[in-house]
């Protein structure tokens, strides 16, 4: 039974009115009156139908969803602000974002250009890198359950996400997830993986910018089908986002493209560019510039020509022991006799401290 508008949860979320409504319950548009914001509830309808095991089943997913969804902190990931349970089941308090979901959008609008979608997916991208940072997986990524405002493309709805080190609750032979967007691994009976979350990227990205679901199947099985027969995927509308979402799309695991290179490969679309050329600035394919001067070591100017080599200076005149930096002697001309006796003269009759500077030199 679904709550009625003006309803006061936990004495304190007033619903006011619904804003989307999905298999497993009503996301409402509700007022904080104890800190006076508006916030975004999520109402699990639970069948009456359903036996207390599967009840209970469906109260922990839900309850899992809001664990899983507070642990990570990204602004592509919905923010979780409260999980109460009442009336026999659990309800989500998050933030209210003033957006269309992806699936909105496109029915809107058709079919987007492909350098929105890959900003798009770059954003989500980077949101399902954080969850597996933290060793969670979505399983369940669709147009549906991505927002988009005027600056923001947020991941919303981790009711199928997968955390390591819990328990299983899903019935087992069941593979939970929307047809079309199911990675084919899982359909096969393997186990969920990052790489699986990145098929249903790809998947959803395609639909985004083809305007279709992948090979226009409405089962997850003729999906496969179609996929497995080897027939190639059709692609009119995607341009520079071709090579990404053949990447993302293949059949194999161990094949397809990892989220590090998914995400450079978007950003250069989203840039303006193709998927191989490097980033671009300003929507500008940047170039490669001229090579830089090879820079010389111990050389201060610009000229790219080889110095002038320097020429030792001969070594004949130097003396036997005298070292490549010592100061060459000057050679200096021989006394004249006239000159030797005044010396002899000067050194009989004065006392050293007089004598000229020269002759006290030569002792």
């Amino acid at each position: 039974m679904r709550a009625p508008s003006g309803y006061l949860l936990a004495a304190r979320y007033r619903l006011m009115e619904p804003v989307g409504r999905g298999g497993m319950g009503t996301v409402w548009r509700a007022h904080d009156e104890l800190l006076d914001r508006h916030v975004a509830v999520k109402e699990v309808r639970l069948p009456t139908v359903l036996d207390e095991e599967l009840r209970a089943e469906l109260c922990a997913r839900t309850e899992r969803e809001g664990r899983a969804t507070a642990m990570v902190a990204h602004p592509s990931v919905i923010t979780v602000f409260d999980v109460v349970t009442e009336d026999e089941r659990p309800w989500i308090v998050m933030e209210l974002l003033q957006a269309r979901s992806l699936e909105q959008l496109i029915q809107d609008e058709g079919p987007l250009p492909p350098r929105r979608v890959a900003e798009i997916g770059r954003q989500v991208l980077g949101a399902l890198r954080a969850v597996h940072a933290k060793g969670i997986l979505h399983r369940d990524v669709k147009p549906s359950n991505v927002l988009v405002t005027e600056d923001r493309a947020v991941l919303t709805d981790f009711g199928l996400a997968a955390m390591e080190g819990d328990a299983s609750i899903t019935q087992a032979g069941i593979v939970l997830g929307s047809a079309g967007y199911i990675a084919p691994e899982r359909v096969l009976g393997s186990k969920a993986s990052p790489a699986g979350d990145l098929w249903s990227l790809g998947a959803t990205l395609y639909t985004a910018v083809e305007g279709r679901g992948l090979h226009g199947r409405r089962t997850a099985a003729a999906a496969l089908a179609a996929l497995t027969s080897g027939e190639p995927i059709p692609m009119v509308k995607a341009g520079p986002l071709a090579p990404v979402l053949d990447a993302l799309l293949r059949i194999d695991p161990a094949t397809r493209l990892d989220s590090v290179r998914a995400s450079l490969m978007l950003a250069r679309v989203a840039a303006g560019g193709s998927a191989e050329e490097p980033l671009t600035t300003r929507g500008r394919i940047a170039r490669p510039g001229p090579a830089r001067r090879p820079t010389h070591r111990g050389l201060h100017r610009a000229e790219t020509t080889a110095p002038t080599p320097v020429v030792p200076m001969p070594r004949t005149h130097r003396k036997p022991g005298e070292g490549v930096h010592r100061k060459v002697m000057e050679q200096r001309p021989a006394p004249s006799g006239y000159a030797r006796f005044v010396a002899k003269v000067i050194k009989l009759f004065l006392p050293r401290r007089f004598w000229p500077r020269e002759l006290r030199k030569r002792g």
